[in-house]
Parts: C-alpha cells; sequence; structure tokens
C-alpha cells in the first residue's frame, strides 16, 4: 500500500509560482509512475503532468504546457510540481497519485483509478486575480 501526502498548496496572485510536493514516506517510488491532476468545483477531474518511472518521460496538458515542471527525485520519494505564471483559472484542488508502470518510459494522464490505484488527499491551489 503506497500513502501520499501533497503539500505546498496556497493562495497566490496571478502570475506567482507555487511548488507542490507529493511524498511517500517510508515507500519507494522506483516501480511507480505518477501523476499530478486538478479538480475545480463544478468540474470534472482533470491531468495536469505525469513522470515516468525513469524520470525521463514527461507529459503536460495543453493549458499549463510551458508553466507547470513535473520533477521526481527517487532518491526522496518525492515527486515535485513547480507552478509558474499562475493564472486564476489553476484554481483547484491538486492530487498526485502512482501506478505501477511496467515500462521505464511512459506516463499517462488519466485520471482513473485503474491506472492510477494511489491517491493523496489533495492540496489547495488558489489564484487571486
Amino acid at each position: 500500500q503506497l500513502k501520499l501526502a501533497e503539500s505546498g498548496g496556497g493562495l497566490v496572485q496571478r502570475g506567482g509560482s507555487l511548488r507542490l510536493s507529493c511524498a511517500a514516506p517510508g515507500s519507494s517510488w522506483d516501480g511507480f509512475r505518477v501523476g499530478w491532476f486538478r479538480q475545480a468545483p463544478g468540474n470534472e477531474r482533470e491531468g495536469v503532468s505525469c513522470i515516468s518511472r525513469s524520470g525521463r518521460r514527461t507529459d503536460d496538458s495543453d493549458s499549463v504546457k510551458g508553466r507547470f515542471t513535473i520533477s521526481r527525485d527517487n532518491a526522496k520519494n518525492t515527486v515535485y510540481l513547480q507552478l509558474t505564471d499562475l493564472k486564476p483559472e489553476d484554481t483547484a484542488v491538486y492530487f498526485c497519485a502512482a501506478g505501477w508502470g511496467v515500462s521505464l518510459d511512459s506516463c499517462i494522464m488519466v485520471p482513473d483509478t485503474v491506472r492510477y490505484p494511489y491517491w493523496g488527499q489533495g492540496t489547495q491551489v488558489t489564484v487571486s486575480s
């Protein structure tokens, strides 16, 4: 069982930055691909970014491409999401999720519990205008 915990959310102004962290204390990340997802009130959960087991492959949604960067530090059992140039439409609860990855260099941003059976509780990001 993998237990995930997100941190780093908060309230920022338009154009600001945040760094979200997703930790798995006591567990090894090595076999897992990891995704970041978000859900705004009244909206469905959507994929934001994902990273492969090796860290060599990442993918970002069109809405955040060029502004958000996902990375991982397997030695620290932590995955990061750097958010820059934030916009009010980025306001949402951000979740990290992990799923067993057969391939070293693939990831997927589909927020379903088959591909990603392990989820954190989420961290709120609010961007004011």
